[in-house]
């Protein structure tokens, strides 16, 4: 059974930091490339960040490019995104997804994150 567990979401002041982890499981970790998507209260989804587990290469949105940073670890089956000097418009439920960026193959659950005074 595939599996995508999110966590390290919560609330943070404007311009405080999170790291969120992803859990992967039931799949080959190492031939996926893993993303970040998140969506915003009324808002469709948006990509975030994603990251080629097998050459370690990563990309990232103009909105968070220089605050946000993707990494993996395949021994671990995991994702993280570090957010820094977050922004309320950060504010949205985060989800970790594996494949090609834009046509995903598995999905988690997503992580909440706050971003308010």
């Amino acid at each position: 059974e595939v599996q995508l567990v999110e966590s390290g979401g919560g609330m943070v002041q404007p311009g405080g930091s999170l790291r969120l982890s992803c859990a992967a499981s039931g799949f080959t970790f190492s031939s996926y490339d893993m993303s970040w998507v998140r969506q915003a209260p009324g808002k469709g989804p948006e990509w975030v960040s994603a990251i080629n587990t097998g050459g370690g290469s990563t990309t990232y949105a103009d909105s968070i490019k220089g605050r946000f940073t993707i990494t993996s670890d395949n021994a671990k089956n995991a994702v993280w995104l570090h957010m820094n000097s977050l922004k309320p418009e950060d504010t949205a439920v985060y989800y970790c997804a594996a494949g090609v960026p834009g046509s995903w193959n598995y999905w988690g659950q997503g992580t909440q994150v706050t971003v308010s005074s």
